[in-house]
């Protein structure tokens, strides 16, 4: 699994050296940084099917059908359920990533292959943008946590987003 101190020492030991000065500042920063990344993981994983569902609404209130492009859900209900647990997935690795302070989950459980899945499927990823998306933009600080803790949670979701797109 990916987070600093591991692609840092990683990277070092591929080009056959120590860890330079400024290698160490990035894990320095990556540390001090921790608390906000715990704040928004625990505040993340006390609402996961809260913040899920919010998305949910989202994508269905932009989305009646419940997806984006040509292949509508034939049932809303089944398509909110399985929508729901999809973002439920992706908000439990997000809160992973928080913890570890790297992409390293999402990278290997969920962004890795996810375009060749959701095709075959029959699955507009865009569907899945329209909620992060909503859940980027209804984040608040101080209501939902301190600033730094939602930038956090808003750099993880970004990443998320760009990759379905």
């Amino acid at each position: 699994m990916k987070s600093v101190i591991t692609t840092v020492v990683g990277a070092a030991d591929s080009a056959s050296r120590f860890p330079t000065a400024s290698d160490m500042e990035s894990v320095q920063g990556s540390i001090q940084r921790a608390s906000a990344r715990l704040e928004a993981a625990e505040k993340l994983a006390s609402n996961y099917d809260q913040v899920a569902q919010e998305a949910v609404d989202a994508v269905y209130a932009q989305y009646p059908n419940g997806a984006t492009g040509r292949q509508p859900r034939k049932c809303a209900t089944e398509g909110k359920e399985k929508c729901k647990r999809d973002f439920v997935h992706y908000l439990r690795l997000i809160n992973y990533c928080l913890v570890t302070g790297g992409t390293g989950p999402l990278d290997e459980l969920a962004i890795n292959g996810q375009k060749e899945v959701y095709k075959a499927l029959s699955i507009d990823a865009g569907t899945y943008v329209a909620g992060f998306s909503h859940l980027r933009s209804r984040g608040c600080a101080p209501r939902d946590m301190s600033a730094q803790a939602l930038t956090a949670y808003n750099q993880l979701l970004d990443y998320v987003i760009n990759s379905l797109g």
